[in-house]
């Protein structure tokens, strides 16, 4: 199966996720957070550098859950400016 190339919306999602995963983390270990995630800490590294840019909805649900941040809250940071750059290019 052959892989899409990530759009320049999708890659720029990526890093704001990764970014907002890493403040989210602080001083804790990525060992330590990905282990109480029930995921791998290369799965991890790969997401907080952004080099996974579409990771699965249980997985960011998993972090999110162990780092004590809301869904809605990664939402806001990296979802809505997706959305509304998509709304914006549907309606031009």
């Amino acid at each position: 199966m052959v892989r899409m190339p990530l759009t320049p919306a999708e890659v720029e999602r990526g890093e704001r996720l990764g970014a907002l995963l890493r403040r989210a983390r602080g001083e804790r270990s990525m060992l330590s957070v990905a282990l109480d995630a029930g995921i791998s800490p290369e799965t991890l590294r790969k997401i907080e550098s952004g080099r996974v840019a579409t990771p699965a909805f249980s997985t960011i649900a998993a972090i999110a859950d162990v780092l004590e941040i809301s869904l809605d809250a990664v939402w806001d940071e990296v979802g809505s400016r997706t959305a509304e750059t998509t709304a914006r290019r549907i309606a031009s």
